[in-house]
C-alpha cells in the first residue's frame, strides 16, 4: 500500500504545498483509491493537483469522525468531483450536526446530503475495504487513563447532547510484520483503537501507527501512552495532525518517531 500525506499541519522544507490544522490521507492499494479523511478547506484538493494524484479517480472516502477538521474539505471535493459512484463509508454520527459551544465544527453535509452525493455506507462496525485493510467502527473504550470527556456536543431531534465522539474509528493494515494502524484524532484513545485492532484483525503485532493521536499535555495520559507504544515494539511511530510538541518530543525520547508533514509518501 502507498500512503500519500495530502494535508497535515506541517509541510516540509523545499516542499511547497499548503499545510492547515487538518488531516487527509491518500491511500493506493490493489484497485482502490481511498482518502482517509477530507482536511478543512480546498488544499486536499491543490495539493494533490501538486502531487500528480487524480482525485476524480477516487473508489472510497472514508471518514474518521464527524469534525470539520476532517470532513470539511469534502465540499470542495463535491465541488470538483463527481462523487456519485464513490463509496463513502462512517460512523452512522458521523454526520449529526456538531458544536463548540455555539460554533459549529461539524461536517459540512448532513447524513441526508451525503446518501444524495454519493453511495454512503453508514457503518458502526468493522468492515473490509480489502483483504488488507480494515475499517474499525466503533472503538471500544476500555483504558481508564484515555479519552473520558466530551469534545463539545451534537445535536438529533432538535436536543444537544454532550459529544463523547463515538463516531471516532481507524483503519488497520495488514502486513507481512504486523497491523499498520492509520488514524484521524483517536478520540477514542490511541490504545483503544490498537488493542480493538488487535481484536479485529485478530493480529498482535504492530509495525507502525500513523496519525493524530489528540494529546497535548505532558501529563498520565502521555505517559501511560508512551508505556502501552512501548510495549507493541514500532518499527516506526508517525505522530501527525493532534499531537502537541512536548507530547512528541516526550514519545522521541523513547519510541522511533518520523517527523509528518504534507507530501510524506510511505510504501508500507
Amino acid at each position: 500500500m502507498k500512503l500519500t500525506v495530502l494535508v497535515d499541519n506541517f509541510t516540509y522544507i523545499d516542499q511547497y504545498y499548503h499545510g492547515e490544522p487538518a488531516a487527509a490521507y491518500y491511500l493506493e492499494l490493489e484497485d482502490k483509491r481511498i482518502l482517509f479523511d477530507t482536511g478543512y478547506s480546498e488544499i486536499v484538493l491543490s495539493n494533490a493537483e501538486k502531487m500528480g494524484i487524480d482525485l476524480s479517480k477516487l473508489t472510497h472516502i472514508v471518514f474518521s469522525h464527524g469534525h470539520d477538521d476532517h470532513t470539511r474539505g469534502f465540499k470542495f471535493l463535491a465541488d470538483k468531483i463527481d462523487l456519485a459512484n464513490v463509496e463513502v463509508i462512517a460512523h452512522p454520527a458521523c454526520f449529526l450536526p456538531k458544536y463548540s459551544g455555539d460554533l459549529y465544527i461539524g461536517a459540512p453535509y448532513s447524513l441526508q446530503e451525503m446518501q444524495a452525493k454519493t453511495n454512503f455506507k453508514p457503518l458502526a462496525e468493522s468492515y473490509a475495504l480489502t483483504d488488507k485493510l480494515i475499517y474499525l467502527g466503533q472503538i471500544p473504550r476500555t483504558n481508564d487513563y484515555e479519552n473520558k470527556e466530551p469534545i463539545g456536543s451534537y445535536e438529533q431531534d432538535g436536543k444537544r447532547e454532550a459529544d463523547y465522539l463515538l463516531d471516532d474509528t481507524a483503519l488497520a493494515y495488514r502486513t507481512n510484520e504486523g497491523l499498520f494502524i492509520i488514524t484521524g484524532c483517536s478520540h477514542s484513545g490511541i490504545c483503544n483503537i490498537i488493542e480493538y485492532a488487535k481484536k479485529v484483525c485478530g493480529e498482535e503485532r504492530i509495525c507502525g501507527v500513523l496519525g493524530g493521536f489528540h494529546i497535548f499535555e505532558d501529563d498520565m495520559r502521555l505517559a501511560k501512552t508512551v508505556e502501552y507504544l512501548e510495549k507493541c515494539n514500532l518499527q516506526k511511530l508517525y505522530p501527525a495532525h493532534c499531537v502537541s510538541l512536548i507530547a512528541k518530543a516526550k514519545m522521541m525520547a523513547k519510541l522511533p518517531v518520523v517527523e509528518v508533514g504534507v507530501g510524506m509518501q510511505l510504501d508500507i
